[in-house]
């Protein structure tokens, strides 16, 4: 018994000793590896990084959207990510690492170049506008703000950089004194978003200026839109109901008359109706060389209905836009 003791504490020296020598040697090569990392870090610092070029280049489109805004009368807006806003001709410099990860792909150009004397520089005549992008820079909801007073209140965006739509076509035309008649046709012209309230609650929405038709002047145009239901017809909800599959009732109708058959009727009948919303677009900067043109808008639109079943919010969003025109 004595000697099985023995044995059993010299084996277990000898791992100790071998677990010793392990972390001395992990820790040596833990060192070089450091003194390494630093010395390539420090060479890395010390050359300009593309990034910082790009951004360095930003403030130029910034001061031209700012005059954009003040010239629509809405220079006290605060739009996001206003720090990244790029011309047309710097977007096409740009590789895809350049702009993965950056935020820059939610972001409409600016113009560098053109004319805020917007009435005269646009000839009248048809045209074709391609390459149209809205950029949202502030959502608010309308509340109930006490005695039955509502007021569009600001929120919390909870959806990340996908809200920007985009490569939008469609026809303008331009009459004289400025009238304009403006149609959006394709595109990437819907892009679910969400909100938060100020109390915690969130209200979903499918921010779209689908199938816009509007009219106006320069100053300011424009008319409704098409809202797409948020949710598709094959959505089911988690009583296994849906607009075009599913089960047809999950909830049966309380015996008695309980007087809530409407509510369970608005859950069973999933709807898919498009409803409208309103936008308004006004020009705030024209280059007649390239055809660019931008501008700010403003859209008051519903929210979700969770497929008919809910009232639908008032959500008003703010923002910028951009446009290539060509002559139809």
């Amino acid at each position: 018994m004595h000697s099985e003791y023995t044995s059993f504490g010299k084996a277990s020296r000898r791992r100790c000793s071998l677990a010793t020598a392990s972390i001395a040697v992990n820790a040596v090569l833990l060192l070089v590896g450091a003194s390494v990392y630093l010395s390539s870090g420090a060479a890395d610092l010390s050359a300009p990084m593309r990034s910082a070029r790009v951004m360095a280049q930003r403030p130029s489109g910034v001061k031209n959207i700012a005059a954009g805004l003040a010239a629509a009368g809405l220079s006290s807006l605060s739009f996001l990510g206003a720090s990244k806003a790029l011309t047309y001709d710097e977007f096409q410099g740009l590789s895809y690492l350049d702009v993965k990860g950056s935020g820059m792909a939610n972001t409409c150009p600016v113009l560098s170049s053109g004319t805020t004397d917007v009435k005269t520089a646009l000839k009248p005549g048809n045209y074709k506008f391609d390459k149209f992008c809205i950029e949202p820079t502030k959502f608010q909801v309308k509340e109930d703000v006490g005695k039955g007073k509502k007021e569009f209140i600001d929120t919390k965006l909870m959806t990340r950089l996908t809200y920007t739509l985009d490569a939008m076509s469609g026809s303008m035309k331009v009459g004289s004194g400025g009238a304009i008649e403006f149609a959006e046709e394709d595109g990437i012209d819907n892009a679910p978003t969400t909100v938060q309230l100020p109390g915690g609650s969130r209200v979903p929405f499918l921010f779209t200026v689908k199938e816009l038709n509007a009219k106006g002047d320069i100053s300011a145009f424009g008319g409704d839109f098409s809202v797409p239901s948020y949710r598709g017809s094959t959505f089911l909800d988690p009583k296994g109901r849906g607009a075009a599959t599913g089960y047809d009732t999950a909830v049966a109708i309380p015996a008695g008359g309980a007087g809530d058959e409407e509510a369970l009727g608005k859950e069973n009948n999933k709807s898919i109706k498009p409803l409208v919303g309103k936008a308004q677009l006004s020009i705030a900067k024209y280059d007649p060389a390239t055809g660019e043109v931008a501008g700010v808008f403003q859209s008051v639109q519903p929210s979700d209905t969770d497929l008919g079943a809910k009232v639908p919010k008032d959500i008003k969003v703010q923002g910028v836009w951009y446009a290539q025109l060509t002559q139809a």
